[in-house]
């Protein structure tokens, strides 16, 4: 048995992404009630919290939270000398947790994590870099465009991108939780979508062509040092006028969520083996869940999540039911290969 009294679980952030960390907090304390938690702000400070106040928060999807006490730490890097002989749960999504910085930092101390390490969470999170590498290892990808900045320039291509394709998805290039999505099958949508992302920081964006096909994730758990195995498939079912984006995944708005996917032997076996691929070509520890589009031709990759959300209604919590297996003892074996 792990002992869970020395690990921190670690949550908040200041991504768009902090409420869905909170969530899966929530649900991290109830599974691991004795790990420390740990809340780390949009200004930098880390707050310890006890399972009362955080149980009790309610809406964490749409409402902030914010810690009753005084800060522990007046920021994470004060943090890390608390943090030796500790394991962290990161229980933390967006750009913190996935972008290998945080990884990095904590290896630099040798600190134990979950997860993967910070080589893995930087190329995963590059949604362009993850698909490069995934076509060099023959895994079938999408065509994209690249934007960086919404100039002229850029505009004119995306102008052109669309007028080929009909229809395109924009969406950000590290950015997850559906955060800053678009689907465009209008020039009046194309338009109001270069108004909404250059009204806010103009962050980079990729366009792809929308790719008529069943929405699938597949989660994959590295059970121990000797075996990955990928979980059951879910599929996404966007009901009409639905969009999976935050509201559809976290609120439950427009869309359906199946776990195990309804798909044949055949179709299973092809969405599990790509996401069982893409884990290894990527690097990826502990545990990650691939995005994909099961197309008449098999499933074509959209991305991959190397922190994927833990609240209870996420992907991998409903996967992991699904073969009997609860969110502790997924837990126990991360802490014995962190």
């Amino acid at each position: 048995m792990s002992n869970f009294n020395d690990c921190i679980i670690l949550f908040g952030g200041s991504s768009e992404e902090r409420m869905v960390s909170v969530a899966s907090a929530q649900n991290l304390s109830k599974t691991i009630p004795e790990a420390a938690l740990w809340f780390w702000s949009k200004d930098d400070k880390v707050y310890e919290i006890s399972q009362d106040e955080l149980s009790s928060h309610e809406n964490a999807f749409v409402k902030e939270f914010t810690p009753a006490n005084a800060p522990l730490f007046s920021s994470l890097k004060s943090s890390i000398d608390a943090m030796k002989g500790k394991s962290i749960i990161i229980g933390l999504h967006g750009t913190e947790g996935e972008d290998g910085t945080l990884q990095a930092l904590l290896e630099q101390h040798q600190i134990k994590y979950t997860g993967s390490n910070s080589k893995a969470s930087k190329l995963a999170f590059d949604k362009r870099g993850t698909k490069k590498l995934a076509l060099s290892n023959n895994l079938p990808v999408v065509s994209d465009l690249a934007l960086n900045n919404f100039n002229d320039a850029e505009i004119s291509e995306l102008q052109t991108f669309f007028n080929k394709h009909k229809k395109i998805v924009l969406k950000p290039l590290a950015n997850g939780s559906s955060v800053g999505l678009f689907i465009i099958s209008d020039q009046a949508q194309l338009d109001d979508a270069i108004t909404q992302i250059k009204k806010k920081e103009v962050i980079p964006y990729m366009a792809e062509p929308f790719i008529t096909g069943r929405e699938i994730t597949v989660g994959v758990w590295q059970k121990n040092y000797h075996k990955t195995i990928p979980l059951p498939c879910s599929e996404v079912r966007v009901t009409q006028g639905g969009l999976f984006d935050y509201q559809g995944k976290y609120l439950g708005q427009g869309v359906e969520e199946v776990t195990p996917a309804q798909l044949t032997d055949k179709e299973t076996l092809a969405c599990q083996e790509l996401a069982l691929k893409l884990h290894f070509v990527i690097g990826c520890k502990g545990y990650s869940r691939t995005d994909m589009i099961l197309t008449e031709d098999g499933p074509i990759l959209l991305e991959i999540n190397t922190l994927p959300g833990l609240t209870k209604a996420s992907f991998i919590p409903q996967q992991l039911a699904a073969i009997k297996v609860d969110l502790r003892s997924f837990f126990e074996a991360q802490l014995k290969i962190s």
